[in-house]
């Protein structure tokens, strides 16, 4: 629990830390007179809260819409009249605009090579939460990646037992095919928003054979990103990343974005029969 004489930002980001799932209320108008005015803030967790925008009648009509919305998501605004619809002795008016803050998006890297050090950067700065994995100390260093976590494992066991929950980003990114196709294998098998992997087109058609050989149905194949990230001619590792980034912030976003192995799978099941 916060202590009363903790500081607001550092409160709401060691909550942001502990991926907790809260409301950020703001007083964003004010009329008359009223116990808080326009920028005071506090925060509404499903069991506690920091913070105040003036006690009473008030908060409590906020914190009860805080809470309901911490059930459905999204932003709502409380408008009340402090003596007409609570009964205060006050006589103004606030509006209070609320909003769930999710916990970051998690992104786990696997590699730690030239493509894996902008990729992390670029996907922290965009705001996910990032652990890269890579069992070669002398490339998964604080120093390299200052940005991530840094799992100093087989990418292959931690894949394995990887416990997800369904919301996070999987990249493979290592340096030796049979090791992406092993870590690929753990993570299809897992309910993942996205997987991806780094390669070329032939390396998809192989890699879907193989999968298809090991039982893996189309449905599960397709849901393998590779050739990994958008289209936009990138070279360099440091453009490829912008473009992997780009095709994850689609992802997290809702929005479409072009088809990796559907428009394949028919030309490589045509192959192998």
């Amino acid at each position: 629990m916060p202590d009363r004489h903790d500081d607001f930002w550092e409160v709401l980001a060691r909550w942001r830390r502990e991926r907790r799932r809260f409301v950020l209320a703001t007083v964003v108008e004010t009329r008359g007179f009223t116990p808080r005015h326009d920028g005071a803030r506090m925060l509404i967790g499903s069991a506690d809260s920091f913070g105040t925008i003036g006690g009473g009648a008030i908060e409590h009509a906020v914190m009860s819409e805080a809470r309901a919305l911490l059930e459905r998501g999204g932003t709502a605004t409380v408008r009340r009249h402090l003596t007409r619809d609570l009964g205060m002795c006050c006589g103004g008016e606030m509006a209070v605009f609320i909003e769930v803050l999710e916990p970051a998006a998690r992104l786990v890297v696997f590699g730690a090579g030239y493509i894996a050090k902008p990729l992390a950067a670029v996907a922290a700065g965009c705001g996910f939460d990032v652990t890269v994995v890579d069992e070669r100390a002398e490339w998964a260093t604080g120093e390299r990646f200052p940005t991530a976590r840094i799992e100093a494992r087989d990418p292959e066991a931690f894949a394995r037992c990887w416990e997800s929950d369904g919301t996070e980003f999987a990249v493979v990114v290592t340096h030796h095919h049979p090791l992406d196709q092993r870590i690929v294998q753990h993570l299809l098998s897992r309910p993942l928003r996205f997987v991806g992997m780094i390669g070329s087109v032939p390396k998809q058609r192989k890699f879907a054979l193989r999968l298809r050989a090991r039982g893996f149905g189309d449905d599960a194949i397709a849901r393998l990103h590779t050739p990994l990230g958008l289209s936009i001619g990138a070279e360099t590792p440091e453009e490829i990343a912008v473009s992997v980034v780009a095709q994850l912030i689609a992802v997290r976003r809702g929005r479409a974005t072009e088809p990796g192995w559907p428009r394949f799978a028919v030309a490589v099941k045509e192959e192998s029969e």
